[in-house]
């Protein structure tokens, strides 16, 4: 499948008189503009190409159905606005993402670490919007309630797990596809609980914003299973963040580059 055949058959999967297609063959994108709302959304073909090659219709579907509640949402807000009673989440994006609008307004956002920020998120129901500080006055809060807000509203969250075993290392897998798995690495009782188990060193992994890897590493081989499999959940990620992983100790995360020849040492006094 090629990028024209892609914009016919998210076309024929969004019948709508309401909607404009624009497809720009320069940068590989399509363009679509809602005539009444005013408003677009941009999608970027070669990532759903790459997703197609392995997860088929399911990328297709994955599209549509983003697309389809990106409008709902946009359409509510622009008969309903916003209210107090939203609820306000976390949400974790590499360092590379826009921090302001497409209509240039400034997200409201905070520092995490080297590799991620934290933006915030008014949450819809099915789908969510980033809050820019153009929301504020209609949400009545302010920047600071907003991120103490949202704080407050991920430790909310269900932190149930799966859990696998690789060459004597345990990997936790947090994945609810509620938009807000990676969010749970904010959460400060979760990852204490969890280091309190952990036997050997305990690394954190956000690679998209609808997982949350936690590892249980008690060997070499256990760094070389992370990398590998950070980095293809970073691939297929819907919104990816980054495929490095964190090392959790004492309440602060430290990134790590995981090589075959750059091992993180055992600190002296870790459980065997």
């Amino acid at each position: 499948m090629n990028s024209q055949q892609l914009v016919e058959l998210l076309k024929e999967q969004l019948p709508s008189e309401h909607l404009q297609w624009r497809f720009d063959r320069k940068t590989d994108k399509v363009r679509l503009e809602h005539s009444i709302l005013k408003r677009g959304i941009d999608i970027s073909l070669p990532e759903i190409l790459a997703k197609y090659e392995t997860k088929k219709d399911a990328a297709i579907n994955e599209v549509v159905y983003t697309v389809r509640e990106t409008f709902n949402a946009m359409e509510k807000e622009q008969s309903e606005g916003f209210v107090k009673a939203n609820t306000i989440y976390p949400v974790i994006r590499s360092t590379s993402f826009p921090q302001t609008s497409k209509a240039g307004n400034r997200f409201i956002v905070k520092d995490h670490t080297a590799e991620t920020r934290i933006f915030y998120a008014l949450d819809l129901g099915t789908t969510y919007r980033l809050i820019d500080e153009s929301m504020l006055e209609s949400i009545g809060m302010t920047e600071t309630e907003i991120m103490e807000s949202a704080m407050f509203k991920v430790r909310s969250l269900p932190t149930t797990m799966k859990q696998d075993e690789v060459a004597g290392n345990l990997f936790y897998f947090l994945n609810n596809n509620d938009g807000y798995d990676a969010s749970r690495i904010l959460n400060q009782t979760f990852l204490k609980e969890m280091e309190a188990k952990i036997e050997g060193h305990m690394t954190v992994s956000v690679p998209h914003q609808d997982v949350l890897i936690i590892g249980d590493i008690r060997n070499d081989t256990g760094y070389d299973v992370l990398a590998q499999m950070t980095m293809q959940f970073f691939t297929v990620g819907t919104v990816p963040v980054t495929s490095l992983s964190f090392i959790y100790e004492d309440g602060k995360l430290e990134p790590i580059f995981i090589m075959a020849k750059n091992r993180v040492a055992r600190k002296e006094g870790k459980k065997k």
